[in-house]
């Protein structure tokens, strides 16, 4: 329409066509192209997609994932939007799973650098290189492994270095050493103060064991030294009778002779100015000869004041082993029988009685000196070891506890006696008339009736018979009376004459320890 108005001519209108004809081929072409270029950059991403994600299922050891989308007939852009979530969480898990890599492998470069002595100042874990072809679980495992091992190896080093540090804080406080100082010479690390982390390599834990050796040696050395010491001057305290207020100053000497090595573990037990304090306890040989004679003059001394009251101790030691003998020959039921050597015994015994009845002035006098000698000396005299004054004691609580014993035995015997007497009043007629028939010759006529009683012995005797048989001059003037009084117990002895045969076994036996009983309690002349 317009180029029939305007005019224009046939070949000018083709050839105007041509060219619009031209342009669209080329535009089309073009649109053409951009989409076979569109189409198979989409191809291509899809296809990098499926590769990474595949990549990243073998590198971190996952045969497949829950989410991961079916290749499907749909479109390249639907196909691209499905795969791209999983392949983003796939990219979160490869980092996370590096991340923990990293952190393992940092960890175990660390510690592996520890264990050898190394320093380290810098954070190992931004060097560590982790191979991101293999980031499957169970490498990780292995590496935590590793770590776990490592980190065991490190804390049993750990341990042994610090019970190396105590014993050497132990040893030196017994040899009265610094031990910072021995420590800081091992290695510095090892002192608290320092702030960094221990050296735990294996020349460090040599080192401190051959200082804890060294330690342990001059440890025992020492104390071997003490034990001589001591021993040198226990020796001497005995040798000089040294007083405990003089050795109790060196008593960290001598508490240590009878320990080992493991048993001293007190601070400064055996520091150096023990052992110089041990040796200046050792005396000069001239200053212990002089002390020697001062010790002897003064033991002379004590033996001379000693020696009265030890001559009254033998005194009284066999006037004690009389009464023995005395006591066993009065529990003799024989001691009056006739046979060789009797006599001996009757005069033994006579003297026996007279030593004994000295005993309680020896025993008085002795306490007196004894006594006095300890005022004096301000110390106690010993004999045997024992304290004389609580032998004395002793003593006299015994003897007296056995004098009223006696006492009440008699007193029974007594008793008894009286109302048998009762019993068999006929008894007393016999009496009298031995009475009447000894009293021409006291002595002899004594003896005589003695031998004529019931069993042809003078322990068959009663009592009474035996006193009376005594006669006055024997007895004593404090006897007469006792005797005047029995007259009348004599006149009804002649009534039980004939009834003497029927008397029990255990009456006679009884009378008989009666006797035996009154005669041991006179001591006249011819009292056994």
């Amino acid at each position: 329409m317009i180029w029939e108005e305007v005019g224009e001519d046939q070949f000018e209108r083709e050839k105007v066509l041509l060219d619009l004809e031209q342009e669209c081929l080329e535009v089309y072409r073009r649109k053409v192209d951009n989409a076979n270029i569109s189409r198979a950059r989409l191809h291509q991403e899809l296809a990098e997609s499926e590769a990474e994600f595949t990549h990243l299922l073998l590198s971190l050891g996952e045969r497949s994932l829950p989410g991961r989308p079916e290749r499907k007939s749909g479109t390249l852009k639907e196909q691209l939007d499905a795969i791209t979530p999983a392949l983003r969480e796939m990219r979160l898990r490869k980092e996370e799973r590096v991340n923990q890599f990293r952190s393992v492998q940092g960890q175990i470069q660390k510690i592996s650098a520890e264990i050898a002595g190394q320093s380290v100042y810098d954070d190992p874990i931004t060097n560590v290189k982790v191979n991101e072809n293999d980031l499957s679980l169970k490498k990780l495992e292995e590496y935590q492994i590793e770590l776990q091992r490592l980190h065991n190896e490190k804390n049993d080093r750990l341990q042994l270095v610090d019970i190396y540090i105590d014993t050497i804080h132990d040893l030196s406080s017994t040899l009265g050493m610094e031990s910072s100082m021995i420590i800081t010479k091992v290695h510095p690390t090892l002192n608290e103060l320092c702030g960094i982390s221990k050296n735990i390599s294996d020349s460090i834990l040599d080192k401190l064991n051959s200082t804890v050796e060294s330690l342990k040696e001059e440890k025992q050395k020492r104390l071997e030294k003490l034990h001589q010491l001591g021993k040198a001057l226990k020796n001497l305290w005995n040798l000089m009778d040294t007083p405990y207020k003089d050795c109790h100053s060196f008593s960290n000497v001598t508490d240590l002779l009878f320990l080992s090595s493991d048993e001293v573990s007190g601070p400064g037990s055996l520091a150096l100015n023990i052992i110089q304090q041990a040796k200046k306890g050792e005396i000069d040989h001239a200053d212990l000869l002089m002390s020697l004679d001062e010790q002897i003059s003064r033991a002379k001394e004590e033996a001379s004041s000693r020696k009265a009251i030890m001559e009254k101790v033998e005194k009284w030691i066999l006037a004690r082993d009389e009464e023995r003998w005395l006591e066993e020959y009065s529990m003799d039921e024989n001691r009056y029988s006739v046979r060789r050597g009797a006599h001996k015994n009757l005069q033994r015994a006579e003297r026996a009685r007279v030593i004994v009845n000295k005993i309680p002035v020896l025993v008085a006098s002795l306490v007196t000196k004894t006594e006095s000698w300890e005022e004096e000396r301000n110390k106690v005299f010993l004999y045997d070891g024992v304290p004389l004054l609580a032998m004395l004691e002793e003593y006299n609580i015994s003897r007296q506890e056995m004098e009223e014993e006696k006492q009440r035995q008699r007193a029974s015997s007594s008793n008894t006696l009286q109302a048998k007497e009762k019993k068999v009043p006929g008894h007393v007629e016999v009496e009298q008339e031995n009475l009447i028939g000894s009293s021409s010759r006291p002595s002899t006529s004594s003896r005589r009736l003695s031998n004529k009683s019931f069993n042809g012995g003078f322990s068959n005797a009663t009592p009474l018979n035996r006193r009376l048989s005594l006669g006055p001059r024997q007895l004593g003037t404090n006897s007469i009376n006792s005797a005047n009084q029995g007259i009348s117990y004599i006149k009804e002895g002649r009534k039980i004459q004939g009834q003497k045969m029927f008397l029990r076994p255990d009456l006679s036996s009884h009378l008989r320890d009666e006797a035996a009983s009154v005669v041991s309690s006179f001591s006249g002349p011819l009292s056994p």
